[in-house]
């Protein structure tokens, strides 16, 4: 196993640094909790859980500028190759293997239309995706509620790392992360998606509290720019 550098960097951005450098969700312009800039940037992947542009945010101009591979849903990797930057499209179920790194695309209860296409290309669904990348297995779980299948993720892919939104409104709140933390089983969890607009505001230490009192997960509460290794 090697060590595994997680960093988020905002929202639901975050950037896995081990043999290869994986982008997910790179929301940075725009967005006020952003800890870098789109320039700063410099993936070998970048994984794409949905077509909302708080989670395709800079992926086109990152991947015009890096040449890097890009990964999504079928219909998510069709509109970015409209602009001109090629994507690998795949779908639930599925795993794609980059040299070693290896991308399993999973279920997410959500919407995922593409609003920077004027709603011309169809989203397809949202996903999440279980990465394994330095011998770890990490879960982006994306923008979803809780669903009773989190149970069959944590039996399959056994994530040392879950990251879980915990916002509300738009995604689970803290009582659903909970319980999606009681089906998964992960070592170790870090909250997103929350805070980055009032709307999602929510207490990390609230979430921290309702964890211990259920399960011997360890919550990690980051700031965005922050960094913990595995």
């Amino acid at each position: 196993m090697a060590d595994v550098k997680i960093t988020w960097l905002g929202h639901s951005a975050f950037l896995l640094e081990a043999e290869k450098k994986v982008l997910i969700d790179p929301f940075i312009s725009g967005n006020p909790m952003a800890s870098c800039s789109p320039e700063e940037l410099n993936p070998d992947i970048i994984a794409v859980t949905h077509g909302h542009s708080d989670h395709l945010g800079d992926t086109i101009e990152i991947g015009k500028r890096t040449g890097c591979r890009i990964i999504s849903i079928h219909e998510v990797a069709n509109y970015i190759k409209s602009k001109g930057v090629f994507a690998e499209g795949m779908n639930k179920g599925g795993t794609i293997n980059v040299e070693g790194i290896t991308l399993t695309m999973t279920d997410a209860l959500h919407s995922s239309s593409i609003e920077a296409s004027g709603f011309s290309f169809d989203g397809g669904c949202p996903a999440g995706f279980v990465i394994c990348i330095g011998g770890h297995s990490i879960y982006h779980a994306g923008d979803t509620g809780v669903f009773g299948d989190m149970q069959l993720i944590g039996e399959l892919y056994e994530p040392e790392l879950a990251l879980l939104p915990i916002g509300d409104r738009f995604t689970m709140g803290i009582k659903e992360a909970v319980k999606a933390i009681e089906l998964l089983r992960p070592g170790i969890v870090v909250p997103m998606h929350y805070n980055t607009f009032d709307v999602i505001k929510q207490d990390p230490e609230e979430f921290r509290k309702a964890v211990e009192a259920k399960v011997d997960t360890k919550v990690v509460i980051m700031k965005p720019g922050e960094s913990i290794e595995l």
